[in-house]
């Protein structure tokens, strides 16, 4: 299930960024009394009544002004806007009500999203200011909340207003059994077009419907594979330089994808082969722990030899040396070749994903494993490793408990994976190893 998004909107220099900061218990928004400092959206995650959200700070809006700079800062708040669930609509108590106030709520209700007023530096002694009353005309369902970003009084009475506008979960969401796959690459990778053409080259059962992220479509599919839900998003471009914050939108927009996926298609262009870009696109679902297929499209307009399969696959795995479980399948989504092999792999790479394996197994291979390499030792410390459990799936995720995490080196971590995966496959996705010194809690 996705994480639901709460956008924090507002002027410039309400304390965006700092209510940011508090929620997500870091340091991360840059936080300066200067209006305007705050020109990037950033986003993070939090924790509250034991649901797991991702807050987005904005810029600051400034509904008149010609500023390119702002400009740009309203165009990517109305992004995050259009993105969220909720939207966390904030104010400064100090400057009470003002013109740009009013015009920025017009805007808000347009949207038709829960709208929660936050009055922000509330932090006197005796009870709310004046001021704070002036709110209630902004005529929003919420009752303002008052909160002091700074000192982080009512911070969880907003969050709890939060998680009370939420819409109502979807009854077939919920109950869709489908295998959500997220088709994630640079602009002009293919992507659209891979699942254009799996829509229009099977008969299909076809259906789109709104995703979460505003700015994909979820195409349906059924077919004699199975069910599948593709996520399409936009492209992530590498930065440019006026737009560079609208596009930093296609990152986020990336996350919430990946997030909802089962399964991760990485489009490659062939032509261009495993970009800088493209690592750091692969890296979004390595490191959500996704269930990942390598997809090199374009192969038809590649000149080719004997050994052009070899060496692509060589040069992909060097730059995307912490995929090598990932598999790669060379296609043309303008000739369909090889596009329903797709289907295969998609359901192999999920049911690796969610493979569970017995501790009295896991124990049978990790024996073997210290017996054929022992443990490593330093300075007359030898590592000794009592067992290991699985705790998790998707990614399959394990626990080994040892005498001492540190000498349990990176190096032979990845040899313990690597036997796991010698044994059990988990072909097409990561693992997790989780080291706990006995004692340690789990």
């Amino acid at each position: 299930m996705s994480k639901p998004i709460i956008a924090i909107v507002g002027r410039p220099n309400v304390g965006k960024s700092t209510l940011f900061n508090r929620l997500i218990g870091e340091r991360r928004a840059i936080v300066e009394d200067v209006p305007g400092v705050t020109r990037d959206r950033i986003y993070g995650e939090t924790d509250w009544q034991g649901r797991k959200l991702v807050v987005i700070d904005t810029g600051g809006i400034e509904p008149k002004s010609d500023d390119i700079i702002l400009s740009q800062m309203k165009t990517q708040a109305q992004i995050a806007i259009d993105t969220a669930d909720v939207i966390i609509f904030m104010c400064d108590v100090r400057a009470g009500l003002v013109a740009d106030d009013r015009e920025i709520a017009v805007m808000l209700k347009k949207s038709g999203k829960p709208i929660i007023p936050c009055i922000n530096k509330c932090d006197t002694v005796g009870g709310l200011p004046y001021e704070y009353y002036e709110f209630y005309e902004l005529g929003f369902e919420s009752e303002p909340i008052a909160v002091s970003s700074v000192h982080g009084s009512g911070t969880g009475d907003l969050l709890d207003a939060c998680l009370e506008a939420l819409p109502e979960k979807n009854d077939d969401e919920e109950d869709d059994d489908s295998i959500k796959v997220a088709v994630i690459g640079k602009p002009n990778a293919g992507k659209s077009s891979i699942i254009n053409r799996i829509v229009g080259s099977e008969r299909l059962i076809v259906s789109n419907i709104p995703g979460t992220t505003r700015d994909a479509i979820d195409t349906q599919v059924e077919n004699e594979y199975g069910k599948f839900t593709f996520i399409d998003t936009a492209g992530i471009r590498r930065k440019s330089k006026v737009d560079d914050r609208i596009e930093k939108f296609s990152v986020l927009r990336a996350h919430m994808a990946v997030e909802r996926a089962d399964v991760c298609l990485i489009m490659v262009d062939a032509n261009q082969g495993v970009t800088e870009q493209d690592e750091k696109i692969a890296g979004i679902a390595h490191e959500a722990g996704k269930a990942s297929i390598i997809v090199i499209n374009k192969w038809d307009s590649v000149e080719k030899d004997n050994n052009t399969v070899s060496e692509f696959t060589k040069d992909t795995y060097n730059a995307l040396s912490y995929m090598t479980y990932a598999p790669i399948v060379f296609v043309s989504a303008l000739t369909g070749q090889r596009v329903t092999n797709l289907f295969d792999m998609i359901k192999a790479a999920h049911n690796q994903s969610v493979t569970r394996i017995s501790t009295g197994m896991l124990n049978d291979v990790l024996g073997d494993a210290t017996t054929r390499v022992q443990p490593p030792t330093d300075k007359g410390k030898r590592l000794k490793i009592y067992y290991m459990t699985q705790i998790s799936v998707a990614p399959p995720t394990f626990v080994i408990f040892c005498n001492n995490a540190e000498l349990f080196h990176f190096s032979y971590q990845r040899y313990i994976e690597n036997c796991l995966r010698d044994t059990f496959g988990f072909k097409g996705t990561p693992i997790r190893l989780i080291i706990r010194q006995k004692g340690d809690e789990t």
